[in-house]
C-alpha cells in the first residue's frame, strides 16, 4: 500500500532548512550569524569530548550525542532540528557537480542511479563553520551514529 511517506528530495530539504524565520534564504538553519545562538541545535561542543576532533568553543547544547526530537525550537515552518542533532538522508543520489549549475530547474532530483545518497544537515558530531552551513552536503551508503532521517509526504 502506498502511503505517500518518503524521504525528502535534496531540493525539499534545502528549501525548508533555509527557511529560518520566514521567506528568504539564510546561511544557516538558525539564520545568518556565527557562532550559533544558544539553543540553536545540537552540535559538536565540549560535551562530546574526544569523540570528535573539532568542536565549537563556548557552545553548550546540554547533550553529548543525539538529543530527543523537539529539544530545540522549530523553524517558521514548524520543523525541528534542521541543523544539529543528526544529519539526514535524502532521497537523491549523490553527484559531485551538476552538469550546468546555472540551468534553472524545478525540484531537481539529481541522478536516477547511484551508490550513495545525499546527506544534509549538521549533527552532534559537526563543529566546523563549513559543515554548519545549510548548503553543506555529504554522501553516504551506510548508516553512522550521527545519521537519521526525516519523513516527507506528498500534499493532497
Amino acid at each position: 500500500m502506498n502511503t505517500g511517506y518518503r524521504l525528502p528530495s535534496e531540493a525539499e530539504w534545502a528549501w525548508v532548512a533555509r527557511f529560518a524565520s520566514g521567506p528568504g534564504s539564510t546561511l544557516y538553519a538558525w539564520g545568518d550569524t556565527l557562532p550559533p545562538p544558544p539553543g540553536a541545535g545540537n552540535f559538536a561542543d565540549n560535551a562530546v569530548g574526544s569523540l570528535v576532533a573539532r568542536r565549537l568553543d563556548n557552545y553548550d547544547d546540554a547533550y553529548t550525542v543525539s538529543a530527543p526530537v523537539g529539544s530545540f525550537p522549530a523553524n517558521a515552518l514548524g520543523l525541528y532540528e534542521l541543523a544539529g542533532n543528526v544529519s539526514e538522508w535524502t532521497h537523491d543520489y549523490y553527484e559531485v557537480a551538476v552538469a550546468d549549475p546555472f540551468l534553472a530547474r524545478v525540484d531537481p532530483l539529481g541522478p536516477r542511479f547511484g551508490d550513495q545518497h545525499v546527506i544534509r544537515g549538521a549533527s552532534w558530531m559537526i563543529g566546523t563553520i563549513g559543515e554548519l552551513r545549510s548548503a553543506y552536503r555529504d554522501a553516504g551508503a551506510q548508516g553512522r551514529p550521527d545519521l537519521g532521517f526525516r519523513v516527507a509526504r506528498y500534499a493532497r
